[in-house]
Formats: structure tokens, sequence, C-alpha cells
């Protein structure tokens, strides 16, 4: 018996096509990163919206609470429109395509 392994063929070129494919520049990852948390907090934006929609129309909250609602879901829709302007992206960029299930965002009139 020896105690040599032998490589499957192809081995080394598949090592070689895996390590291209992970090689990115970290402008590029940074960017990709801000767009998955960036996904994510539109995801939930929506998410508390229509909550919040849901909420005022059973009645379930009081003038105030409404008033701040509505300027607290303002002020975060604000806010990732401007990251979105920094970083260059538009609403397209974070709605991910999950293939035979869609995309993940619904549009604006679509209910979650």
């Amino acid at each position: 018996m020896s105690d040599r392994t032998t490589a499957a063929p192809g081995a080394g070129r598949h090592r070689a096509v895996v390590a291209q494919r992970l090689e990115t520049d970290a402008e590029a990852v940074e960017r990709d990163l801000l767009r998955l948390v960036l996904t994510v907090v539109e995801l939930i934006r929506q998410l508390m919206e229509k909550q919040a929609l849901r909420r005022v129309d059973e009645g379930d909250l009081t003038d105030a609470e409404v008033e701040g609602l509505g300027t607290g879901l303002m002020h975060l829709e604000q806010a990732m429109e401007d990251l979105k302007d920094r970083y260059g992206l538009c609403a397209e960029d974070l709605n991910i395509d999950l293939g035979p299930l869609g995309s993940l965002l619904p549009g604006r009139t679509d209910e979650l």
C-alpha cells in the first residue's frame, strides 16, 4: 500500500477555477454586502408599512401614533433613498430574483 493519495483527474484545474471565481475586489464585495443589507432593510420597511396601514385601517392607533408612524416611515424611506443614491443603487438592484418563486420584494401595489 502506498501512503500517497492520488488526485482525481482535473482536480488541479477545478481548484484554479474555484480560486478564480472567489477572487473579487474589495469594492465589489462591499457594494454587494451593502446591496444585501439594504434589501433586507427594504423588505422590513415594506412589512412595517403594511402593518402600520393595517393598524390604521382597524383603528388601533391614536392620532398621535398614526402621525409618529407616518413620520418614522417617511424618514426611513428617505434614508433608504439617500443610501441607494450614495452607492449608485436603484430599487431594481435590491429586488433579488428568487427564480421560480419570483422576486423577493413586491412592488408598491402588491400585497405582502
